[in-house]
């Protein structure tokens, strides 16, 4: 049997990559395979080594161990380090430059080209040398007339940017929304535990009070059982109100684009918040929400972009008109009359589909239903847009009503455990009414702390819904609408 050439390379490169898999497998079959020997036993995986941990910096702002950040600042760290944020502002510069392309079908167009064409030709059976020609060409074309195609894909490309740049301050508003609520939530939990220590003071000096008639000979040890077991009530709750603490000041690490670890603190709950400061009237409200909330203009936008594409798909089955010229040079060699040669050409060009397969008309139908069904949304997202600045706004009526109740609510429960207090130690109240009283004041300042708490997560709500980062920034505050 004879091998050609070819045929001795081919199976030389076959036997090498045979050799080469055979002692790839030998070695897999020899190394060691993290394979569990039993279905109860663990198989021996080496953990990988992790990279050094570096902390995220931020232009401006400290995030040493220990620092302590006001509202504005956590906002701007999370806005800084958003990576929802962050998207959005791309989406929207590719929007920009989408638009960009699309105003390109108003400026001619300009193509420099260049050939080169070697051939023979034997005319009547004579032989004839082969001949060469090259040149270059310039070819300017330009669109005339396409009956509103052009424009309405600018349009359509210019809604689009419009939306992105709405959908980018939506996505901002949202982050700042939810790092507004995180932020009151941690506070709320400081001002919790805080309190829950209070009680436990209070319930260490029941549990004195009692000790003390007890050991007098005045008391019996139900009264020490009873206030003993107050105390570790009290410690309980105090328990949990640190470890909400803690896991709250992770959470508003997170909200802020930074490790849960890192050891910061903010500012405590305000102890006054402007509840004087609400609007009287809800209107107002409502048609500052349906002018500047962005993701209903974001939804607008989009309805206006479906509309364009509607018309640049009509424009698909209409005539166009548009013109080209060219003009180039040639040279030959061998050169039978001269060695170059000028050529120019001008056109006009007009264009008409006159059948594609109903092709133009399902996709005008297509593109009709959609600008209906993208306007719809956007009717569909006003009305919601209504409800959800009614339900904020009262909300936060409902709150600084709250606010006001709970603090009467406090004054009360202090003076009743004052007067529980000294009848115990004069010996004409029980210790269960003691005690009743202790529980009732540190749950009406709780009460108290959590109806701030949800003020202030309201405030932040109804300023999320009218479409302001802010409070300040909306007509919420009387004294702004006064002329």
């Amino acid at each position: 049997m004879r091998w050609s050439g070819p045929s001795v390379a081919m199976a030389a490169v076959l036997a090498a990559v045979l050799s080469g898999c055979a002692a790839l497998g030998l070695r897999e079959a020899t190394a060691p395979r993290p394979v569990p020997p039993a279905p109860q036993t663990a198989a021996s995986l080496a953990s990988p080594e992790l990279p050094p941990r570096v902390r995220p910096a931020v232009p401006g702002l400290e995030l040493e161990p220990g620092a302590t950040f006001t509202l504005g600042e956590v906002v701007d760290i999370a806005l800084s380090t958003s990576p929802a944020t962050r998207q959005a502002w791309l989406q929207a510069r590719a929007a920009a430059a989408q638009a960009g392309a699309k105003r390109a079908a108003f400026l001619p167009r300009v193509e420099l080209s260049a050939s080169g064409v070697r051939g023979q030709q034997s005319p009547d059976g004579r032989e004839v040398s082969p001949a060469s020609s090259w040149g270059p060409a310039v070819t300017l074309s330009y669109l005339l007339l396409d009956f509103g195609g052009r424009a309405a894909g600018a349009s359509e490309a210019r809604h689009g940017l419009l939306a992105a740049d709405w959908s980018h301050e939506a996505a901002i508003q949202n982050l700042v929304l939810a790092v507004q609520e995180t932020y009151f939530a941690y506070q709320n939990a400081k001002a919790q535990s805080e309190a829950a220590r209070v009680a436990v003071r209070q319930a260490e000096t029941a549990l004195e009070v009692a000790t003390g008639r007890h050991d007098a000979g005045v008391a019996t040890i139900a009264d020490v059982l009873q206030a003993r077991t107050a105390l570790s009530q009290a410690r309980f709750n105090l328990a949990g109100a640190e470890g909400s603490v803690l896991t709250l000041r992770g959470a508003l690490a997170t909200a802020m684009g930074l490790p849960a670890d890192l050891p910061f603190d903010i500012g405590d709950l305000s102890g006054e918040p402007p509840l004087d400061a609400v609007a009287n009237e809800v209107e107002p409200l409502i048609l500052e929400a349906l002018r500047r909330r962005p993701d209903l203009n974001a939804s607008r936008e989009l309805a206006a972009k479906a509309e364009a594409r509607r018309r640049a798909v009509r424009s698909e089955g209409l005539p166009t008109v548009s013109v080209a010229a060219t003009a180039g040079r040639a040279f030959y060699d061998p050169a039978p009359f001269a060695r170059d040669r000028d050529n120019w050409s001008a056109r006009l060009l007009v264009s008409y589909p006159l059948f594609s397969g109903y092709e133009n008309a399902c996709n005008l139908q297509k593109a009709s239903e959609e600008a209906a069904a993208a306007r719809a949304g956007s009717e569909g997202l006003e009305q919601q847009v209504v409800f959800q600045v009614w339900s904020a706004y009262y909300r936060l009526r409902t709150a600084a009503e709250q606010v006001r109740a709970a603090r009467d609510l406090v004054l009360s429960a202090e003076r009743s455990d004052q007067v529980a207090l000294g009848r115990y130690k004069e010996g004409v109240g029980t210790i269960l009414d003691l005690l009743t009283a202790e529980t009732a004041l540190a749950r009406a300042r709780a009460q108290e702390i959590q109806a701030r708490a949800d003020f202030f997560v309201a405030a932040a709500r109804l300023a999320h819904a009218v479409g302001a980062a802010t409070v300040a920034d909306t007509a919420l505050v009387t004294e702004k609408r006064q002329p």
